[in-house]
């Protein structure tokens, strides 16, 4: 918030000072609020947004991936600091802070606030940083719901986000919501970059060694690293000459090698259609939507990468457990939902959603 400099106090004249040169930044700031600090944090990645009570973005920022489970919350949250300081920057604000909030409402979507408990942890925690007066935070799949919702309708609608790891969540209007705790294989979820990249190494080492039956897999996957065989890129991995995280990369050399016809592929493209069509036909299920017109909203890496093959069969697959569900692809960055929804606590005109989401469209 702008805050009135002090009145001089009496006494004797001072000698004249040279004039400062003009901050224009700051002095627009000074006329205009910041409603809304936005924040959107996954695995490899921040953003932070401070945003106007009339939609209009004052400054952003990036720093990098929000991951308490490995690092603790307060570390994990100092990163998104990181990110809010680039904003508050970019506003030309002071740094926020216990005593300095730079906006009125904190709207937070974090990947890995898979369940309630972590989300009001990580509340609390972001809530003690002083950078709003309110702070909510929601997972981040929420963010790719509310940012594919067209703008002046109800919140309704489903959405499942494949990126790393794959989630699902529904919402209605009276503000009940549908979700799953997505915390991997012991809450029973397959897929995402991680999962498919681990599928794929499996089928291609059964494949070279004879365990399992022949794929292509066995030399593209190698051949991506400039490697010979399966036996190279396994004992690469395995004693760190390549780094696990680049296992990534993989991901959409096994889509290639399905879209030219490899059965072994293409049966792990079939495999991850199905788990995206099961969430979200069973939170339309759950929110009493399968026999009514709603939004089946589609995010993350994995599903706004364009594969033709994987987009097809999850077509295919809501067609025949939703007939009624109308598949898109959200490409706006999630910050933008994270914006609406803090725009959304502070019952905020259509107006304002309409900027924001001309800024990020």
């Amino acid at each position: 918030m702008g805050v009135n400099p002090p009145a001089h106090p009496t006494g004797p004249a001072r000698p004249a000072r040279p004039a400062r040169p003009a901050r224009p930044a700051r002095s627009a700031r000074s006329a205009r609020s910041a409603a809304v600090l936005a924040v959107d944090a996954g695995n490899s990645k921040t953003d932070a947004a401070l945003i106007a009570a009339d939609g209009t973005v004052l400054g952003t920022g990036r720093s990098g991936g929000f991951q308490p489970q490995r690092t603790g919350v307060e570390a994990a949250v100092d990163v998104l600091a990181q990110a809010v300081a680039a904003a508050a920057e970019a506003a030309a604000l002071p740094l926020p802070g216990p005593g300095t909030p730079c906006a009125d409402q904190v709207s937070a979507c974090l990947a890995n606030a898979d369940l309630p408990v972590e989300e009001q942890q990580l509340a609390d925690a972001i809530g003690a940083r002083g950078w709003g007066a309110a702070t909510r935070v929601f997972n981040d799949t929420f963010a790719i719901l509310r940012a594919g919702l067209s703008a002046g309708g109800p919140p309704l609608g489903v959405a499942v986000v494949c990126g790393a790891g794959i989630n699902c969540v529904g919402m209605l209007p009276d503000g009940r919501t549908a979700r799953f705790p997505a915390l991997g294989q012991i809450s029973g979820d397959w897929g995402g970059g991680v999962g498919l990249a681990a599928e794929a190494l499996w089928w291609a080492a059964r494949a070279e060694d004879g365990r399992g039956g022949p794929t292509e897999l066995a030399a593209a996957l190698p051949g991506h690293f400039g490697l010979a065989s399966m036996a190279e890129l396994i004992e690469a991995l395995h004693l760190g000459a390549l780094a696990q995280r680049r296992t990534h990369e993989l991901v959409p050399v096994l889509f290639a090698v399905a879209a030219a016809g490899d059965p072994v592929a293409s049966a792990i493209v079939e495999r991850q259609a199905d788990e995206v069509v099961a969430l979200a036909s069973v939170a339309l299920a759950r929110l009493d939507l399968l026999d009514e017109e709603a939004p089946v909203l589609l995010g993350g890496g994995v599903l706004t990468a364009g594969h033709q093959q994987l987009d097809e069969l999850i077509a295919a697959g809501l067609a025949r457990r939703a007939p009624r569900a109308r598949v898109s692809v959200v490409a706006a960055p999630p910050v933008l939902g994270a914006g609406l929804l803090g725009l959304d606590a502070l019952g905020a005109l259509p107006e304002a959603h309409g900027k924001l989401r001309a800024h990020f469209g």
